[in-house]
């Protein structure tokens, strides 16, 4: 029975979701930015399209969006609204809440999205997390920082606020930052700065039990070239490793004790050099970066396609499960690049699974049947991509994605 799906997103992602859901001969309705308008979008599998102008970068009236909806649900009844990207969880969580839609609701998405809510959580559930402290009050922030040592990190609490995150070494450095926060302080948190090893792991849960994960590793770029900065690296791991076998006990965790029961999620951890794990931070999508075509060239499976399968059964009410169909090792490089398509002739190799298509960009994802060979593929991508591609300066005529 075909089925109404609304996507909303403020990016340019989600194609094979959208083409997946059309295949199973459902409704698909897009909401996106209007500066979106001439994005190559699955066309062939979008029955209707509506555009919201941005306020600022991906975001929305979300009063006159709740309003748009209302003209939709005269003449559809809506099955699903799915937020494609980080941004749009918090406005898809607003529709399923004013218009009774099953999903996600607003209580529940805090805990993939507003990082102090998210640490909180996680604090009151046993879950070991870097100490961290809101910044609303200053006693309570001097407090803190008197009883945890720098160094500390200012981050944002989305995405979604203008300033990054800073590394913070002293009292001395934080007051006038926390000061220069002006009005936009409350949307801010201060947390403990943790060396060690960064991870993420990418799952598709249904009906509240993981279904499906790859565990990866963040790879910082090699010594010769970390100078430079520029290069994302992230391998995926063996699922019997020890790596894998610490993170699958925290994921599992967290995933349990947030409250997710359906859909696509990435989450990162860090293990401290005590060699324990911590949680750093969650999402209800599918990871960026292109990460998803790593996770496709070591198992087989396309997460968005399986993301709208899964959302197809929970409509029909029927089993879901996913079935990896290899076991393999890979990886993945990507960095800005001085050309619009950079030339790829000396990164030519037999563990090439395919080069991203990313304007301005070079893009590269690997697999192979050893842990070692991606990890020498993605050194020597490092090296070349450093001395003869990166750029370091977004050039002047870079389209905005």
């Amino acid at each position: 029975m075909e089925k109404t799906i609304v996507c909303i997103s403020c990016y340019y992602k989600g194609y094979d979701f959208m083409d997946e859901c059309k295949k199973m001969g459902n409704k698909v309705i897009l909401i996106t930015s209007e500066n979106l308008k001439d994005k190559p979008w699955p066309w062939h599998a979008i029955d209707e399209v509506y555009y919201m102008p941005e306020l600022e970068p991906s975001v929305w009236n979300l009063d006159h969006l709740v309003q748009g909806f209302a003209y939709l649900m005269k003449n559809h009844q809506i099955d699903a609204v799915i937020a494609l990207d980080d941004f749009d969880v918090e406005k898809a969580a607003m529709i399923r809440e004013t218009y009774r839609i099953p999903g996600m609701g607003q209580t529940t998405h805090r805990y993939f999205r507003d990082k102090l809510a998210m640490r909180q959580q996680a604090k009151d559930n046993g879950i070991s997390v870097p100490e961290f402290s809101s910044i609303f009050n200053d006693a309570k922030l001097h407090k803190f920082t008197q009883e945890v040592p720098g160094p500390w990190v200012l981050k944002p609490r989305s995405e979604a606020s203008a300033s990054g995150i800073k590394k913070i070494n002293s009292s001395e450095e934080l007051w006038p930052a926390v000061e220069h926060l002006g009005n936009e302080r409350y949307k801010f948190l201060l947390e403990s700065f943790k060396p060690g090893d960064v991870y993420h792991v990418d799952c598709l849960v249904y009906n509240k039990k993981i279904v499906f994960s790859c565990f990866s590793k963040y790879l910082s770029p090699p010594m010769k070239v970390s100078h430079e900065g520029g290069v994302f690296r992230t391998k995926t791991l063996a699922k019997d490793s020890e790596e894998a076998v610490g993170l699958e006990k925290i994921n599992k965790e967290v995933l349990d004790k947030f409250g997710i029961q359906n859909g696509a999620t990435h989450s990162e951890y860090i293990r401290g050099i005590d060699g324990q794990y911590y949680f750093l931070e969650t999402s209800s999508r599918v990871g960026g970066a292109h990460i998803p075509d790593m996770v496709e060239a070591a198992t087989g499976v396309n997460i968005w396609r399986e993301w709208a399968k899964l959302e197809n059964a929970l409509l029909d009410g029927e089993q879901y499960t996913v079935e990896e169909t290899q076991k393999l090792f890979a990886g993945l490089i990507v960095a800005l690049a001085k050309d619009k398509h950079p030339n790829t002739h000396d990164l030519q190799n037999e563990d090439v699974e395919k080069f991203l298509s990313i304007d301005y960009h070079i893009g590269i994802v690997y697999k192979a049947t050893t842990a070692e060979k991606i990890q020498e593929r993605l050194d020597e991508a490092a090296l070349i991509v450093t001395e003869r591609i990166l750029n370091i300066l977004p050039p002047r005529d870079k389209p905005t994605s």
